[in-house]
């Protein structure tokens, strides 16, 4: 596959029309808002930074080359265990139930696409960092490539919630995007030599807020 087919495959990988849900959730944004956290544009970024840095996300983009090994050798051991810790990083039911969905969203939709997984792993459940390996793999991508594309999906869609949540308008959300760019390319590649055992999630805020999600008395997203 050429260099310039590849990118364009990355390209759809991280769509906003990718079929998975993703626009329904905001991942405790919600609850930051309502609270007055992320009165604007600079908290926002404030905040991503900070999550790219300590999240939880991180820690899912560096183990996403054990995942793609596991998968590939058809290894359902290995898948589970490294899908099963992923999840455990993640406080809140609601985002473990997300994750769930998009994984199933995306493993279906490479299913029908001509990419099914192997029926015992297909009957896994497996989550969204596991499909996300497995899309990555299908589709023919790189190191380090995959993990600036998990990086990125995730920001897009965090300010896609921003953009309906805070005082943030279309164009300084492309703004903040492109501000994040060069960071997001240095954590990826950084992530991508990374043992994600090594690594720690210290996002100890955006875990509450996501378990306070569900307790909002109105709210726009699912979690």
């Amino acid at each position: 596959m050429t260099t310039d087919a590849a990118r364009l495959r990355l390209f759809q990988l991280v769509s906003p029309a990718l079929p998975v849900g993703a626009f329904s959730y905001s991942e405790g944004l919600e609850v930051l808002v309502q609270r007055g956290a992320l009165p604007d544009a600079a908290a926002v970024q404030a905040w991503l930074q900070a999550e790219l840095q300590r999240g939880a996300v991180a820690v899912e983009t560096a183990a996403l080359r054990h995942l793609q090994r596991a998968l590939v050798a058809g290894d359902l051991e290995a898948t589970t265990g490294w899908d099963g810790w992923l999840l455990a990083q993640r406080e809140a039911p609601e985002l473990r139930a997300q994750q769930r969905q998009m994984g199933q969203s995306l493993l279906q939709l490479l299913a029908d696409l001509g990419w099914p997984l192997p029926p015992a792993l297909a009957a896994a459940g497996l989550a969204w960092p596991a499909a996300f390996a497995w899309a990555a793999h299908s589709l023919e991508l790189v190191s380090p490539a995959i993990e600036g594309a998990y990086l990125y999906g995730w920001v897009a869609n965090q300010l896609s919630a921003a953009v309906r949540l805070v005082p943030l308008g279309p164009t300084q959300a492309q703004r903040l995007q492109l501000q994040l760019a060069e960071p997001i390319a240095e954590r990826a590649e950084a992530l991508a030599g990374a043992d994600p055992r090594h690594l720690w999630s210290g996002a100890v805020g955006a875990g509450l807020a996501q378990l306070q999600h569900a307790e909002l008395y109105s709210r726009l997203f699912r979690s």
